[in-house]
């Protein structure tokens, strides 16, 4: 790994803008189109650019060899759950919230570590940041200008697709010999195989008249929020590494935020920014122990 350069920061920051403006975006595409549609179109259209750097590189994909069960299972958990889960939300509650609600994910990820890997365990700082963190989670949902029993349920269903997220990472480890690329294409493939007869089932989307927003939103959300940010993101640990690239945390929260407002118009209220503050100090106290531990 080499000293971070000035196009490093660049390539994080453009990296936490990509994967910001995932929300707003699917908060545009909600207009359209329903929860099951909007996940198997963004991992349609994210699988595309992964399997052509696959093919360039002539990366064998091992979909469905002998551990296909758990790209399967990696695919299901890690991309289809989340997806749903977060489209599901968002239509009723505002993208900059569920922005807040994402960014939790350092927090659960080192709560489910302490349990499920032997290296990860709790220590004062860490339980000091999770504390801080979700204290801030808990005082986003008293804002009740914004979380109502209306919305409620929505809100926590964000919340739940950020945990599927960190139980996907913790069953990864299952497969963590494999090439980043084999196990990317190969989860994309299996969680399009699995929303292939939901879309049909329970949607039709193609008996849908689609806004042109919500068209230009879902392929955008495949093509660079799914598909060209894994690209970067590997791009940016293979150079910098993990450490570097998980600052990434710490602005997703603040630009979701900020670009809700510019193209929604979405209120941010003071409890709003109060919690965002709360997770990022936790954020910041989780990673500092974590940094800590490396050297």
């Amino acid at each position: 790994m080499r000293q971070p350069k000035l196009l490093d920061y660049i390539l994080l920051v453009l990296l936490a803008l990509i994967w910001a403006s995932a929300f707003f975006n699917i908060k545009i595409a909600t207009y359209s189109f329903g929860p099951v549609t909007i996940a198997f179109l963004r991992v349609f259209f994210g699988a595309i650019p992964v399997l052509l750097l696959c093919y360039y590189k002539d990366i064998k994909i091992e979909a469905f060899s002998k551990d296909w069960h758990w790209f399967a299972l990696i695919g299901f958990i890690n991309l289809v759950a989340p997806f749903f889960l977060i489209a599901y939300g968002i239509k009723s509650v505002q993208s900059n919230l569920a922005a807040i609600l994402m960014s939790t994910t350092p927090l659960s990820s080192t709560v489910l570590g302490h349990f499920y890997t032997k290296n990860e365990k709790f220590n004062f700082v860490k339980t000091f940041g999770i504390l801080i963190g979700f204290s801030g989670i808990l005082y986003l949902f008293s804002d009740n200008l914004l979380i109502d029993k209306n919305n409620f349920t929505s809100a926590l269903l964000i919340l739940l697709g950020s945990t599927c997220y960190v139980i996907g990472g913790v069953l990864t480890l299952k497969i963590s010999k494999k090439r980043n690329e084999n196990v990317t294409g190969s989860i994309l493939i299996w969680a399009t195989i699995i929303l292939i007869p939901l879309v049909i089932l329970m949607e039709q989307p193609w008996k849908v008249a689609p806004r042109i927003d919500s068209i230009i939103s879902v392929i955008y959300l495949g093509l660079v929020s799914t598909g060209l940010a894994w690209l970067l993101r590997f791009r940016i640990l293979v150079t910098n590494g993990l450490i570097f690239q998980s600052q990434v945390s710490y602005l997703i929260p603040i630009f979701g935020t900020i670009l809700s407002y510019i193209f929604l118009k979405e209120l941010i209220t003071t409890k709003v920014l109060i919690s965002l503050i709360a997770v990022l100090v936790g954020i910041y106290f989780v990673k500092k122990a974590d940094n800590k531990k490396e050297y």
